[in-house]
Formats: C-alpha cells, structure tokens, sequence
C-alpha cells in the first residue's frame, strides 16, 4: 500500500503563508505531479509530506495513518532531490546500498536489492565507480536507485530533472515513466515544467500562490481549465489571452467576458481571409511545427502554431482565425465561463 491523504495543510515561515489550506488525496500506484511557478509552495509541500518539514497545521496521512509524529526516517518514504547528493567517495554500489547497511539489513539482503534496482535502471556496468565518473544522467539513475532499494511505500521527487540538459532530461523521464509502471509504485513528482508534468502524470495538481488551482488528468486540464492560471500555464506554446474589450463587436465577444483564450494550435492562417488580420511579427522553424507571431488589429500579439513547415517572412500579413469549438471565456474573476 502506499496511499496519501492532505487535510488543510498550512504552512507560515512568521507572517508569510507559503501554504494556505492544501486537502489532497493520492491513491495507492498513482504517479502525482505537483506543478506550479517558483515560489508556489510545491516543494515545502513535497518536505512537509517526507517529515523534513512541519506543518503550521493540517495533518499528513500515510495508509490511513497519521503521520505527524513519524520521524523521516520511519515514513516509508524515499525522497530523491534535484541535487544527486552522492558521496563522492563511495563506489555506485555502496552509494545505493549505504542507507540499507545504515539500517542494519543483512549483507545478502543489500546485495539483492542492489542488483535488482541496478539491473532495472541499467548501472550495472557502472557499479564498481565513483560519481566522478559518472554523467549526471547517469548520477541521477543512482540517486533513483538509492530511492529504490528501500522499497518504500512513496517515492518523492524534488525537481529530479532539473540539472540535466535536455536530451538527458528526456531519457530520465522516460525511465521514471518505465519504473512507474514496472513497480506500480506511488510517486509524488514536483516540477516547473509542465511539459514534465503532461506526459508523466495520472494526475496533476496545479498550485499557484499557496492553494490548488486544478487537480485532474493530464488532458482534463489541457480541455478543461477551470481560469486563467491554469489554461495560461499548461500548453506549449502557451494559450492567448485577448481582452474580449477590444472583440466587442467580434463573434467572440459576449456580455459578462473579460477575457477570450485561445490555444495557438487552435488557430488556422490564411494570406487571403480570415477573423483577424495582421502582419508576422516573427516565425520560429522547429521543423516539425512552424510557430507564428502574428500582430493583429482586432487581437493583439497573438501566437499561432502550425503543425509541419510555412513558408512565411516578417511583414508578411496573413489572416487567423481562432476555432470556435476550442475558444474559451474567462469572466473578471478569471474563471472559465460555459
């Protein structure tokens, strides 16, 4: 088992509110990503959650039971930070194995547990070196197995990608989605990146400022945002926002709208007609989509991505036309209107 349960977590550093009334539930196998800006309280959650933290008030509960009294250690928790935290005189093996020999366990033990998490995450031609001799793809592997060979029942990551460039970023990813389903384990992963966050995900937590913007499926909050924050923040490019002031007389413009979004995948181009005309500001080839940046009269500076090459140039004027089906509403507060 390996089940979460959050109620009311708060957290005050003096008269600063970091968390400000968190309830969450995580069940047993889920991977759950908390994604937010910095500063939005998602890793002082992640510490509170491993006991490295108290909470102001509020109460952490592990399988049904709570577990503020439960010093770190006897949480079942294994927790695997941003900064790989190898001692850089022990060998791969022993790094994965200290916390093990720490614990007392019999030697045979360590060594079976040692060789079935190297063999999951491939380190077993790297297990007599040092992290010197290491990349940091493949010191991060050993920081997961470290994590792995307690068999706990959560795993905690801080931002595990964080120092990585992108194509090893890509690869650890992947791994951590592989161990997910090999294990069937419940990970609480916290990152920035929504990117991260999409493709990992069972379930995705939205925090901003303290508090839970969204929880839902990865394409639950890409379809469904509940308001700005959340619609803004997840999408790649990230959706437009148009005060619907200037579309007044614009089919898109309603009574009680504050704010028009659209998602620049959701937005077709033509060089003769369209709803709003405007002239390339820029054009970035990524050569499997085009990304466009279009200055419109009726719109704004608007973001549009085209799925393969267009040919255009600066100063070209070309007409957008945003989906009607895939337009949202925003009203003053900010939340999503039907």
């Amino acid at each position: 088992m390996g089940t979460l349960k959050l109620e009311n977590i708060r957290k005050s550093f003096g008269s600063v509110d970091v968390l400000k009334g968190i309830d969450l539930d995580v069940k047993d196998g889920e991977l759950v990503v908390f994604v937010g800006p910095s500063g939005c309280g998602k890793s002082t959650l992640l510490r509170i959650i491993a006991g490295l933290e108290d909470a102001t008030s509020g109460e952490v509960l592990i399988d049904g039971e709570a577990a503020g009294h439960i010093p770190p250690a006897k949480r079942g928790i294994a927790m695997v930070f941003q900064t790989y935290a190898l001692y850089p005189h022990l060998t791969v093996r022993d790094n994965m194995g200290l916390g093990l020999k720490q614990a007392k366990m019999p030697a045979d033990e360590i060594t079976t547990r040692v060789g079935k998490a190297s063999a999951m995450l491939s380190l077993d031609d790297y297990l007599a070196r040092r992290p010197a001799e290491l990349s940091g793809g493949q010191r991060q592997r050993v920081a997961i197995g470290r994590a792995l060979v307690r068999e706990p029942k959560l795993f905690l990551f801080d931002e595990p990608l964080s120092n990585l460039d992108a194509a090893l970023r890509v690869n650890t990813r992947l791994e951590i989605a592989r161990l997910h389903r090999e294990l069937s384990a419940t990970m609480i992963y916290v990152t920035h990146d929504q990117v991260e966050a999409m493709t990992l995900a069972d379930k995705i937590v939205v925090l901003n400022n303290g508090r839970i913007e969204q929880i839902g499926a990865p394409m639950e909050l890409y379809n469904s945002p509940a308001n700005l924050f959340v619609a803004g923040f997840i999408g790649s490019p990230k959706m437009n926002f148009v005060d619907a002031a200037r579309l007044k007389h614009d089919r898109f413009g309603q009574d009680g709208v504050k704010t028009i979004g659209v998602r620049p995948e959701h937005i077709t181009v033509d060089p003769k007609a369209g709803t709003w005309q405007g002239s390339v500001m820029h054009v970035e080839h990524l050569g499997a989509d085009t990304n466009l940046y279009l200055d419109s009269k009726e719109a704004g500076l608007i973001t549009i991505r085209i799925f393969g090459e267009y040919r255009t140039e600066p100063g070209a004027l070309l007409y957008a036309t945003p989906d009607p089906a895939k337009t949202y509403r925003f009203d003053a507060a900010g939340q999503v209107m039907a």
